[in-house]
């Protein structure tokens, strides 16, 4: 008699073996990454709070991390951080839902929509302060004036663009299904108006808990854009274990958590699937499900421990597969990316003069 399919499977498949008998510290080939990568291949990290995890182990192990817009010369790490530098390879903040992703990969393709983008006015100071409705708290006093808040969303854009440009995986951590649009234009924000800042208008701020079609679609749209900047890219997807603060749908919190987390983690375990140049990680699995017992969890029961972060980087560098070959200079596309860092800094150089000639204007 011919053996089943279950008889021919390694103790990996099975709950017992693979499981029950190791416990959570012994799990073993939990990830293997689809990809050989040169032992210098570029990491860029992007997504939701958890992704930052990701970003500092990549620099830790000495693997390339791509930063895109680095602070000022002379700034400290701390102060760096805090105007939200270093934290993910262009000055993005959190990008929360695919959709927020899409957007930004819109921009990167073409700055001057940027111009598009919502600007907060703050009066809770002496004098107005401006925010841009994609990142409001990415400077924490806001801005001196529109033009200014606009042009470095422009820097910030360009910056995402060389970032996806010169690296060779990009990662990305999904966070959340649910988020707010402008019912006129359709522009996402990256969190409700009115929560921080902005002000909330339930005429213009619509909510959304996108579904499944809609988060594939969005990632679709974000992935093909990606590509287009950069057809070698590799796509690696993980979801975030933290559970949601709040919920503006009627479920109760627990319920949007769980259906938030499952239907992003159906999604990219569909994409990476469907796709030899997007892979999955499972962050997710390994601080959220049974065999661990909540014990990554601080009394919050939402952020993650610092054990825990390390033991899901444990695996992620133990999964992820490198070559000892190194990249080699492809001549033709140094000389691309360099006109492109050329085009940029030209830009970028003209939007801080633009909002330097705005500050002198009495």
């Amino acid at each position: 008699m011919s053996k089943t399919p279950y008889q021919k499977q390694p103790k990996e498949a099975f709950w017992r073996t693979a499981v029950a008998e190791p416990g959570i510290w012994n799990l073993q080939k939990l990830w293997r990454s689809k990809w050989a990568l040169p032992s210098n291949a570029a990491f860029a990290t992007y997504g939701s709070c958890f992704a930052q995890h990701i970003s500092r182990a990549v620099q830790a192990e000495g693997k390339p991390w791509v930063n895109a817009e680095p602070c000022p010369k002379s700034t400290s790490s701390a102060l760096a951080a805090k105007f939200g530098y270093g934290v993910y390879s262009a000055r993005t903040a959190n990008i929360y839902t695919a959709r927020m992703l899409a957007f930004w990969a819109e921009l990167a393709q073409d700055p001057d929509k940027c111009e598009s983008v919502e600007i907060w006015e703050d009066n809770k100071g002496k004098q107005p302060r401006y925010r841009d409705s994609l990142r409001p708290m990415i400077e924490p006093e806001g801005f001196e004036s529109p033009e200014e808040c606009l042009a470095l969303l422009k820097n910030t854009a360009r910056a995402f663009g060389r970032s996806v440009a010169q690296a060779q995986v990009f990662v990305f951590t999904m966070g959340l299904t649910e988020g707010f649009e402008n019912t006129r234009t359709g522009q996402p924000y990256a969190l409700c108006p009115g929560t921080l800042a902005g002000t909330y208008n339930p005429d213009e701020h619509q909510f959304h808990n996108y579904t499944y079609p809609q988060i594939l679609a969005s990632m679709q749209t974000a992935i093909a854009a990606l590509k287009e900047i950069n057809p070698s890219l590799k796509i690696l997807l993980t979801v975030s274990p933290v559970p949601l603060t709040a919920t503006a749908d009627k479920a109760h919190i627990l319920l949007a958590t769980t259906y938030s987390k499952s239907t992003l983690r159906a999604v990219a375990g569909d994409l990476a699937t469907s796709d030899d140049d997007i892979d999955y990680f499972p962050s997710y699995e390994i601080i959220s499900q049974p065999p661990t017992r909540g014990i990554f969890f601080e009394p919050n029961m939402r952020s993650v421990s610092l054990k825990g972060v390390e033991l899901v980087m444990q695996h992620f560098f133990k999964g992820m597969r490198f070559t000892k070959e190194k990249l080699k200079e492809n001549k033709a596309e140094a000389k691309r990316q360099a006109a492109i860092l050329a085009e940029d800094a030209a830009a970028e150089l003209a939007c801080e003069e633009a909002a330097l000639d705005t500050e002198a204007t009495p």
